[in-house]
């Protein structure tokens, strides 16, 4: 009885870790990776409790295989990990795909989807992803990742010729926040007794991007 019961267990597993992946979102991925790599200008705002900061802004550069890169004059800001809306690290290992059904969200019906890594090199233990699969995008995803907290992304669309938005929202729950204060620029102001109380630091961050430079796999 003992051996069926494992036999049926592993041919449960064997189920699961052979599951197709989700279609839609096999084609939202292949949109995403048409893009060979992209530049483009981001003006970001911050809603963090413990760092007074005005906007600022930077030039983002992302190229296939490799998360996108910040790059700006008088501050570095974190977490990256959140920022990386090209989701490239989503997919970098094998995963399954569980089909949660739609979520409506701002008048919109998108599919919920959740992807699970089958790689322990993968460094998220689940993610959540809302789809929008008449224009192959990702409005939405939350990912909650082995080491740095979980990230809430929405995204926001104004060319629909593009798998690229041009607002990022970004909630995260981290426990801790890697801020590099000096480099964060000299207007910024950091409540480090605020930070340090906080078990969980929570913010947003606000990204407006534009002037796209974008060149696609041939």
């Amino acid at each position: 009885m003992k051996k069926f019961g494992f036999y049926l267990f592993l041919f449960s597993l064997q189920g699961i870790f052979a599951q197709e992946i989700d279609k839609d979102l096999l084609r939202v991925k292949q949109r995403l990776d048409s893009v060979e790599s992209f530049t483009a200008s981001i003006e970001l705002d911050v809603d963090i409790s413990f760092i007074n900061m005005p906007k600022k802004y930077a030039e983002i550069s992302y190229q296939k295989g490799e998360r996108i890169q910040f790059e700006s004059e008088d501050f570095v800001m974190v977490p990256k990990r959140g920022l990386d809306f090209s989701f490239s690290n989503l997919f970098k290992y094998t995963f399954i795909t569980v089909d949660r059904g739609v979520e409506m969200r701002n008048g919109e019906t998108y599919k919920a989807l959740n992807i699970i890594p089958t790689d322990k090199r993968a460094d998220f233990s689940i993610a959540m992803l809302l789809l929008d699969t008449v224009n192959n995008r990702i409005a939405a995803s939350e990912i909650n990742t082995k080491k740095e907290g979980t990230y809430q992304l929405s995204l926001f669309y104004e060319n629909k010729r593009t798998p690229l938005p041009e607002q990022v929202e970004v909630a995260f729950e981290v426990e801790r926040l890697k801020i590099p204060l000096s480099y964060m620029g000299k207007d910024v102001e950091v409540d480090k007794k605020s930070m340090k109380k906080e078990d969980i630091k929570k913010g947003k961050i606000y990204l407006n991007i534009d002037d796209y430079q974008i060149d696609y796999i041939n």
